[in-house]
């Protein structure tokens, strides 16, 4: 059973665009749907982590607004963070998933036991995924690999009760 759900950003969370403000502030556009995801993987009893090689303002405000359990930016070699990381924390590899997008996870996602990318992942990673999900990055697919995940270990209906008071 999945116990952690690691998250990349920039084109997971996000569509991947990098966008500056007149005084050169960075703003990123976060999907409301993959928020109602993370809320339903807490309900469920997941941690997640979001792991980014990129530092951002925007990410911390989301990961505080979330009540993300981990947050961790400019890490540059995620497998080796990651490694250390489930060691620290006594997860196996069939307790975490990954989600992501680029050439960048692909090292982390061998380490995960569930790897799930948006539709418009690059090639090699849409070809390692176990589940490629229907929404592309920033547009909902953090929700969608969670609800894949809670799909297949049957704790959906559960953790939308918990989260959302309704029944499905």
């Amino acid at each position: 059973m999945i116990r952690l759900l690691v998250l990349d950003v920039d084109g997971t969370m996000t569509d991947g665009g990098v966008y500056y403000d007149s005084t050169g502030n960075e703003l990123k556009k976060f999907a409301i749907k993959d928020g109602a995801g993370i809320v339903l993987a807490r309900a469920a009893g997941m941690q997640v982590m979001i792991c980014t090689g990129r530092e951002c303002e925007a990410v911390r405000r989301r990961a505080q607004d979330l009540h993300i359990d981990y947050l961790f930016q400019d890490v540059h070699d995620k497998a080796a963070f990651l490694s250390r990381f489930m060691a620290e924390h006594s997860l196996t590899k069939q307790d975490v998933a990954y989600c992501g997008d680029d050439l960048n996870d692909l090292t982390a996602m061998a380490l995960c036991g569930f790897v799930a990318c948006p539709a418009d992942a690059a090639g090699p990673v849409l070809g390692r995924a176990d589940f490629i999900c229907r929404q592309k990055g920033g547009e909902g697919a953090v929700r969608g690999t969670v609800e894949e995940i809670l799909l297949r270990d049957g704790r959906l209906p559960a953790a939308v009760k918990k989260a959302f008071g309704a029944k499905i």
